[in-house]
């Protein structure tokens, strides 16, 4: 028995069992979310590979696997911290994928060139400051999130610009739905603007 009682020991143990469950829920996700990214996006849509639904099962569990290996190796490392790994993968995600998310949400020049020079660019600077300009020190020694991004978006803009446009059917499906939105926001700007939407709870009609 714990020296600060059986009420101790519960908290304790309800707390412990809370983080494990959260780390379990997430690690899951995860890891299914990569095999079924290897299975069906890489090897079937990238790869172009006819697979069975056999064979797509065992590829899936086989990436599974692998992860759970790679896993096992980083976390019996004495000097390897979690929050660093997290850390750098994240700043790999939105070096690589965000500018490329912005720029197609709201710039409607950008094309799949200037997209993949963004992910290419981004993802390269990633580790580039974090293993050639961040050991500098000083001001070099920023998040290594902000400068990818930055070049990201310089990719995207400067690959964008010297490539061909868009197809007028992307440019105007990009436009019908930035017209919806517009549509949208007004009507919801005019509903929360009436002097009785909030006791009617519903939209009021002149």
């Amino acid at each position: 028995m714990s020296q600060h009682g059986v009420l101790a020991i519960m908290v304790a143990g309800l707390i412990l069992a809370g983080i494990l469950a959260a780390t379990m829920s997430t690690a899951d996700s995860q890891m299914l979310a990569a095999a079924s990214s290897v299975s069906q996006n890489i090897l079937q849509e990238f790869g172009h590979m006819k697979l069975s639904e056999k064979h797509t099962m065992l590829a899936a569990r086989l990436t599974i696997m692998v992860i759970a290996v790679v896993g096992v190796v980083l976390a019996r490392d004495p000097n390897c911290s979690v929050f660093g790994i997290v850390s750098f993968a994240w700043a790999g995600f939105g070096g690589a994928f965000g500018a490329v998310v912005l720029c197609a949400l709201f710039w409607k020049r950008c094309n799949w060139q200037g997209a993949l020079a963004g992910m290419v660019s981004g993802g390269v600077m990633v580790f580039v400051w974090k293993y050639l300009i961040s050991p500098l020190g000083g001001v070099c020694g920023i998040y290594e999130l902000l400068p990818a991004f930055l070049v990201a978006c310089v990719a995207i803009v400067v690959v964008s610009l010297v490539t061909p446009a868009p197809a007028k059917e992307i440019v105007d499906e990009f436009e019908g739905v930035r017209e919806m939105r517009r549509t949208y926001e007004i009507k919801e700007s005019g509903w929360r603007s009436h002097p009785l939407s909030f006791a009617l709870g519903r939209r009021v009609t002149k």
